[in-house]
Formats: C-alpha cells, structure tokens, sequence
C-alpha cells in the first residue's frame, strides 16, 4: 500500500498540451524530442514488444508507408520498453526473414525508441496496468510542427492498427489547418468539408437564404463546400515546408 502512495502520478497528455520533452537513444541515434523535429508532423507510436507478431506486422507496414507519410511532412518514430540491442536484433530479423502480405526485405529506417526505463512511456500514459504493467500499449500521438499533440488513438495490446486510418488523420489535421474548415464522417481528400456554423444570426439567415456563394446548407448550422482533392493534395502533400522558428 505505501509502494502505490508513494508511486509518481503522472498526469496522461491532452489533446492540445504541448508533447513532453525528453532524450533518447534510437535505432538511429539520438534524439531530442520534440525539439529535434521542429518544422514537421510526427506519429510517435508505441508497440508492446520485439519480436512478437501483431508488432512484427506494424513495422513492416509502416517501413513500407514511410516514404508516403514522409510526403505529408510527417516523421514516424517508433518506442518499446525493450533495449536497443534488442531493437537492432529485430529490426533485422525483420528484414531478412519475415514476409507478409507481399512486403518482404523490410528495412526499417525510421528512429525506434529504447525506453527500458518506461520514462517516456509513462510521460505519454502508454503503460496501462489494466492491460499490462511491462509493455505498452499501441499508443498514436500526432504532433503538429509546433510540438503540439493534435490526436491521440490508444489500441489494445491484441489489436493492429488501421494504417489508412493513421495517414487519413494526418492528412485530414493539415487539411483543416490548410483550409480553416473540418472533415466529415470517413473524409478523404475530394470529399466535402465542412465550415464552422453560423456565429449570429444575420449570418444564419445569409446561409439558409443561399446568399453565400459555394456553401450547401442543410441548415444554419450544417453547411458544406467542395474542395478540390488536387488542391488538397498539393497544399498538404507537395508545397515547400518551412521550418517553425522556436
């Protein structure tokens, strides 16, 4: 009982909170988080342990999509509460035995956290005692270039991730950054986005009349308009990225 009093509570990051600070060692060096990608989105993402199949499958997906999150100025960095000789091992085990739905030779090139300690998975509320106290969770934490936490999706240890649905929030966070407007219901870039409802009612009034040019109103709070899924993914995907100053 005094074990569980005297136990450090650390309070779980938000949805809008700025992504805790910390140092690590990597399957590619050093990193200072989030300092060190300033300028750039990031899916930081936890998975329970090497060399353990639903995990195994993850990396080889996300290996395969980095070049197509890389577009969308994303950066993926991946953590376990294993050490880094452990993720070497893995990682090239991966590359040079495991085949799966097609993806063979594997090469995972993007940064993998050792965390033996737990530190930033308990900055990050990845460990879940209701689930399991020695591994972590399948944490996603989106991470806009400002070092702010934008998303957060939390799977079950039994349960792979939806990787169209990953690159879709990212995409789907910069649209709406991009454009000032939200994403609907299973968005994709061509699809109707939706803009903020009225904020009085002269403009409720404008809206439901048909007044405002390029808007379909259900009514005056439920209005959409087209965009074009090549300006979508031009802004999102191809324009020049500029660094964040500090």
């Amino acid at each position: 009982m005094e074990n569980i009093l005297n136990e450090e509570v650390i309070p779980m990051p938000r949805i809008g909170d700025k992504a805790p600070e910390f140092k690590a060692k990597t399957t590619q060096g050093d990193i200072n988080f989030p300092a060190d990608y300033q300028g750039k989105w990031v899916i930081l993402f936890s998975h329970p342990a090497d060399f353990t199949p639903v995990c195994t499958s993850e990396f080889m997906t996300f290996a395969t999509l980095e070049e197509k999150f890389a577009k969308a100025n994303t950066q993926l960095i991946g953590l376990s509460i294993d050490g880094l000789y452990s993720h070497i091992a893995w990682l090239r085990t991966i590359k040079d035995k495991i085949e799966f739905k097609g993806m063979k030779n594997v090469d995972v090139k993007f940064p993998l956290i050792e965390d033996i300690t737990m530190n930033v998975a308990k900055k990050y509320g990845m460990i879940m005692p209701g689930e399991s106290s020695t591994q972590a969770v399948r944490a996603v934490f989106f991470i806009d270039p400002k070092g702010t936490i934008r998303a957060i999706i939390y799977y079950p240890l039994s349960l792979g991730r939806n990787f169209d649905e990953l690159y879709r929030v990212i995409v789907a966070l910069q649209t709406a950054d991009e454009f000032a407007v939200a994403t609907p219901a299973d968005w994709k870039p061509g699809d109707d986005v939706i803009i903020s409802p009225a904020g009085s009612c002269g403009v409720a009034k404008e809206r439901m009349d048909g007044n405002v040019e390029g808007l379909d109103c259900k009514d005056w709070f439920f209005c959409t308009k087209k965009l074009d899924k090549d300006m979508v993914l031009d802004k999102v995907l191809k324009k020049e990225k500029e660094p964040v100053l500090a």
